[in-house]
């Protein structure tokens, strides 16, 4: 759900002393092989999944710090999702907040590509499980739809759009597909609302940035070249948003040196003024049930604006940052209430894809 970068351009690497060339020649992967690989982690669902391919569609869900907190247990007719507390990030998400709503984002592909291949169910938060999501299936007609298409399309873009704006019959259309009990989706199109987002963004970043925590946090999920990607399979690829590749052990001094939250901020607002709009989430109430739900509306508006040739990113910062939740939910009207997530939408290139663990990994006994 998250939406990093790291600042380092060219003028951050001439300033380094670092030539072009000799990061070719060290050996951190080439960006050609990064996207045939990423590209294979997505494959075509087949005709007669097993349950393994089923829960490869599932983990292609977006996530905070692409840190994939979830593993899955199958037995006959049943998925159980439950989150894998061993990747929080309990800085910049305390109360696994953003944790929770990642396994919603995943239970919503789970049913979709379940639906698609003639196995209906609804998933279904279980409190008593420590926060276990349990997916009950069984056969019946098959329902592919766009949303189910889209799936290992779906990415989070972490750039600049185009600054197109977006009609009135498509923002219906995202609404529509986001519906769900218990969520709200305020889609906000309106320039002077946009320039106030801005401002909270700004505003919640800078606090961010001047967080020595939040900062060390972010690092260890920073992955700086192609290889180190796909060697841990997770965590936030600095080519995702036009940075250049590093070395591991360079890229952490370059955060240090070369991150401001000027520059950040400066990134921020170029990409907020460049997108068509912005969709804010708030659930009806708080806690991982809550949670849950808003993820799989989420993970329903983003699927659809993928379907509709329409790029997002996420711009979490106001919600991330306690005292800036109340200025954002009086903004959206929906004063007293918690705002859940805040992303941009619009028309742009597409990026690289996020790497993803192999699902032998993420399946428990």
């Amino acid at each position: 759900m998250d939406r990093r970068r790291i600042l380092i351009g060219g003028g951050g690497l001439a300033a380094l002393g670092v030539g072009a060339a000799w990061l070719g020649a060290i050996g951190m992967g080439s960006t050609s092989g990064y996207a045939a690989a990423t590209r294979a982690m997505r494959p075509a669902l087949p005709a007669n999944p097993e349950a393994r391919d089923i829960i490869r569609y599932a983990t292609l869900a977006p996530n905070g710090h692409n840190t994939q907190p979830w593993t899955f247990a199958v037995s006959p007719g049943l998925i159980t999702i439950r989150p894998d507390l061993s990747r929080r990030t309990p800085v910049v998400d305390p109360d696994d907040h953003h944790l929770f709503v990642s396994l919603g984002c995943a239970a919503e592909n789970l049913a979709l590509a379940s639906a698609a291949r003639g196995h209906r169910g609804d998933p279904q938060f279980d409190a008593a499980g420590k926060g276990a999501i349990a997916f009950a299936h069984q056969p019946g007609p098959s329902e592919a739809s766009s949303l189910f298409d889209a799936i290992p399309l779906r990415q989070s873009t972490r750039g600049e759009f185009d600054g197109r704006a977006v009609s009135t019959a498509i923002l219906r259309a995202l609404s529509d597909a986001a519906r769900r009990p218990g969520v709200d989706l305020v889609l906000i199109t309106d320039r002077p609302m946009i320039d106030r987002i801005r401002d909270l963004v700004i505003a919640g970043n800078s606090a961010q940035m001047a967080d020595a925590a939040f900062l060390r946090e972010l690092k260890s999920w920073l992955r700086y070249n192609p290889r180190q990607a796909l060697r841990t399979g997770d965590g936030l690829y600095s080519g995702a948003t036009g940075n250049p590749a590093l070395p591991d052990w360079l890229g952490p001094y370059a955060v240090d040196w070369l991150d401001t939250a000027k520059s950040e901020n400066d990134k921020y607002a170029r990409q907020i003024r460049s997108s068509g709009g912005i969709a804010v989430f708030v659930g009806v109430g708080e806690g991982p049930a809550h949670w849950v739900a808003v993820g799989r509306a989420c993970q329903r508006f983003a699927l659809q604006a993928t379907a509709l040739g329409l790029k997002h990113a996420f711009i979490n910062q106001p919600v991330e940052t306690p005292a800036l939740r109340p200025d954002l939910a009086a903004l959206v009207g929906l004063p007293g209430r918690r705002p859940d997530l805040v992303m941009r939408f619009g028309y742009g290139a597409p990026r690289p894809y996020a790497p993803r663990r192999p699902v032998s990994e993420v399946i428990v006994a």
